[in-house]
């Protein structure tokens, strides 16, 4: 079995499996298509909305198995079209501010839509809390997964991060970075190492092949994940267990890979000296 090239913008070692063997490659036999018909990755981004909000309608059926499956089946439609946006922005050179947030909308609109139809078809007073909590644990654990995947991603080609993304300005787009900020501030003093290193693209090499590790773990944090519970839980005939898997199992993960990562950086930051030896 070989594996599927890569687009140029994720490294393999740190993609979940259904990335690398189903998704992308699925996304990129639709990309010559997308390219000869003109169809932009914006278009891609809100049919990709559509496809999701038809997956939650299927999904609201979570009594009957075959909706289940229906929404499984949508669900992938959907991460097929997350992806192929991007590699459309990429082949066309027409990625922008605009487009990472619009991406990043439709992403958390989706999911906001599967909280919404199966708390209302379960009328609950804890259902609908259940879901608030972990739509809340949700935005909070994909901020900071996507942060720490970008971080991953420039630091190995040596980058330290001195040239901040392009920004819209608006007010969500700041909400959604503010999130990370602390996170950055734990991170930084391996950024400074990189920016200080006489040969940043080793330092970054080393830090790959040290940080490939807990970002692997780390997947499990990604939409393709909570798709595969979801339906799972649907499909056992009880979406609660979908929230408490997001609210309790995925924190914690989210938690320990966090202060994993944080030491391989510290590591690499402060490498320990050896002991002068006595004479």
């Amino acid at each position: 079995m070989t594996i599927p090239p890569p687009d140029g913008s994720r490294d393999r070692r740190i993609e979940d499996s259904t990335n690398l063997w189903v998704i992308h490659p699925l996304s990129r036999a639709l990309l010559p298509v997308a390219l000869r018909l003109g169809i932009s990755a914006n278009m891609v981004s809100l049919a990709g909305l559509a496809l999701g909000a038809a997956a939650a309608y299927a999904f609201a059926h979570w009594s009957d198995p075959l909706a289940v499956i229906a929404g499984l089946l949508l669900s992938i439609g959907w991460l097929i079209a997350d992806g192929l946006d991007g590699m459309i922005a990429r082949a066309t050179k027409t990625a922008s501010a605009f487009g990472r947030l619009l991406d990043g909308l439709c992403d958390h609109g989706v999911f906001a839509l599967f909280y919404l139809t199966l708390a209302a078809t379960l009328g609950t007073l804890e259902a609908w809390a259940l879901a608030i909590v972990a739509g809340l644990a949700h935005a909070l654990q994909s901020n900071l997964f996507e942060g720490e995947r970008t971080r991953f991603h420039r630091r190995v080609r040596g980058d330290s991060g001195t040239a901040p993304p392009p920004r819209t300005g608006s007010q969500l787009e700041k909400l959604y970075d503010a999130v990370s900020r602390g996170v950055d501030g734990l991170a930084e003093p391996f950024d400074r190492a990189l920016a200080a290193s006489r040969d940043p693209q080793r330092l970054g090499a080393d830090y790959g092949a040290r940080a490939a590790a807990p970002m692997k773990l780390m997947a499990f944090e990604s939409a393709n994940m909570r798709v595969v519970a979801m339906f799972l839980a649907c499909l056992a005939g009880n979406p609660r267990l979908f929230w408490w898997f997001e609210i309790v199992p995925l924190t914690l993960l989210l938690g320990a890979t966090l202060f994993w990562h944080r030491r391989v950086e510290a590591a690499l930051a402060h490498p320990v000296r050896a002991a002068p030896v006595n004479t």
